[in-house]
């Protein structure tokens, strides 16, 4: 009997390509879709599952927040992040926020099943990559960065901002007004101690917080 896998993506190429990778598996069958954040949560409640593949950024409830609302309905429920975001961004925060494992979009796909895996098991799945950040984090001095003193919808803003999201589409996506929007901005500027949209991009730009296709 296979594991049955649910896929939150908001990306219908990538939930179809999930399928046909894990369909060529003996342990594990895709059972379920999600396309935004509240059917994942949904998904979640009506029944039990093997193990979630989660896209952190999607439509409705989504990131961190939905990983914190998962594990409150599902304690024991194994959450794989599959991002497009680099490590760099979010790995820590996931893990954190109770996440089994984190990959990365633009790594290598073999290392994919052996993830899925690795957390339907009970275990965790850490990359070299997130391994070091995550010793970083616990390290003396590991929050000397001022991002690193962002809380998580702070940082959520942040990465938005950066991105060049307009205040409109943020409130959107995060289900906030734009003044919430706007308060968050402020506080985000007065953590890190800047003045301004573009000192907080160059700071990304630094410190390997754009993505690829942001960055070009």
């Amino acid at each position: 009997m296979k594991h049955e896998v649910l896929v939150a993506d908001d990306h219908a190429i990538i939930r179809n390509g999930l399928k046909n990778l894990l369909s060529d598996t003996p342990d594990f069958v895709v059972a379920g879709e999600a396309d935004n954040g509240n059917a994942a949560l949904e998904w979640v409640r009506k029944r039990d599952w093997a193990v979630v593949i989660l896209d952190i950024s999607m439509p409705g409830r989504n990131g961190l927040e939905l990983i914190k609302l998962i594990r409150a309905e599902r304690a024991r429920l194994p959450i794989l992040i599959f991002s497009m975001h680099h490590e760099e961004q979010y790995a820590v925060r996931a893990i954190r926020a109770g996440a089994s494992g984190y990959l990365s979009k633009e790594g290598d796909m073999d290392l994919l099943v052996p993830a899925l895996r690795k957390v339907a098991a009970g275990g965790r799945y850490i990359s070299p990559q997130v391994a070091e950040l995550l010793a970083n984090d616990v390290a003396p001095g590991g929050h000397d960065l001022p991002h690193l003193a962002l809380t998580d919808r702070e940082f959520e803003v942040f990465s938005r901002i950066v991105r060049g999201v307009s205040m409109t589409a943020m409130a959107l996506e995060l289900s906030l007004s734009i003044k919430t929007v706007s308060t968050h901005k402020s506080h985000i500027l007065g953590k890190m101690n800047m003045g301004s949209q573009v000192e907080l991009v160059r700071y990304a730009l630094e410190h390997h917080l754009l993505d690829d296709a942001t960055r070009d």
